[in-house]
C-alpha cells in the first residue's frame, strides 16, 4: 500500500485524540469511566488493556462518539467536542475506522463488496475504487478470496476483511475493539502485523485487546483501565515484527 495522504495530513495536528478528566456513565448507572486523562499523538499505536468490565469498549464509543461524557473534555482532531455543532460528528466519524468486536461483515455481499462499501456509501463509483480495493485486499491476504462471501470465511479471514473495510477510506485513527478474541494465536500474530504496518503508514492506531501475551510482545504502550481509572503502563519487550 502506499502512504495513507489522509494520515499524513494529521501531521498539521498535535493530537489526534485528548481526554482531560473525562468520566462517564450509562444512565444514573455508576460512572464506568472516572477521570480519564490521556492523549494520543498523531502516528503513534496504543493498546488499552483491562479486566471484562473495565471500560475499554465504552472509552472507544466516546471517540468514535457514539456516547458521550458525563464530565470532562474531549477533543478530536483538535476540536473540542463541546463546541462541535452535532451536524459535523459524521465528518469526524469519517477520518476514523472502526472493527468491532462482532465485526458486522455483511454476508450477502462478497468479500469485495464487503470491504468497498464505505466508498460506495460516501458515493464513489466502482471504476473509481476497483483497482484500489483489489490491491488492499491482496494486502491484507485475501486477494484469492475477494468473490467470497463472509460464510465462506475462515475467522481470520474475516477479521482481516474487517480492517480492509475500516482503513480502505484511509482514516487518519484506526480503532480496534478486541480484534484477536475469536482466532488462534498465528492469526492474531498475523494481524497484528497489519495493524503494524498500517501505523507506519501514518494511521494512529488504538486497540482493545484482553492479549496480555500479545501486548507484551508487541513492546508498544498500554493504557490499562482497572474499576474505570487510567494508569498507563511503559512497553514492557521488544516489538513483535
Amino acid at each position: 500500500m502506499s502512504r495513507n495522504p489522509v494520515a499524513a495530513a494529521a501531521a498539521d495536528i498535535d493530537e489526534v485524540v485528548r481526554f482531560d478528566a473525562v468520566s462517564m456513565r450509562y444512565g444514573r448507572g455508576a460512572e464506568v469511566l472516572r477521570d480519564i486523562s490521556f492523549s494520543l499523538a498523531p502516528g503513534s499505536f496504543h493498546f488499552i488493556t483491562g479486566p471484562s468490565g473495565a471500560g475499554k469498549s465504552s472509552l472507544l464509543k466516546l471517540i468514535y462518539l457514539a456516547a458521550q461524557p458525563s464530565a470532562g473534555e474531549i477533543r478530536l482532531f483538535g476540536e473540542d467536542l463541546a463546541r462541535t455543532p452535532a451536524r459535523r460528528w459524521p465528518e469526524l466519524r469519517r477520518r476514523m475506522g472502526l472493527v468491532f468486536q462482532d465485526l458486522l461483515l455483511l454476508d450477502h455481499l462478497t468479500a469485495f463488496d464487503n470491504a468497498a462499501a464505505p466508498l460506495r456509501i460516501a458515493g464513489a463509483r466502482p471504476s473509481d475504487y476497483r483497482a484500489d480495493v483489489a490491491e488492499l485486499l491482496a494486502w491484507v491476504g485475501l486477494g484469492a478470496r475477494m468473490g467470497a462471501f463472509p460464510p465462506e470465511l475462515a475467522g481470520g479471514e474475516k477479521q482481516r476483511l474487517a480492517i480492509a473495510r475500516a482503513v480502505v477510506a484511509r482514516p487518519q485513527i484506526l480503532l480496534a475493539d478486541e480484534p484477536t478474541s475469536n482466532v488462534d494465536a498465528e492469526a492474531a500474530l498475523r494481524i497484528y502485523r497489519l495493524f503494524v504496518e498500517l501505523n507506519r503508514l501514518g494511521t494512529t492506531v488504538l486497540i482493545a485487546t484482553h492479549d496480555q501475551d500479545l501486548v507484551a510482545r508487541s513492546g508498544r504502550p498500554a493504557l490499562h483501565l482497572e474499576g474505570g481509572r487510567l494508569a498507563w503502563r511503559a512497553p514492557q519487550g521488544p516489538a513483535a515484527a
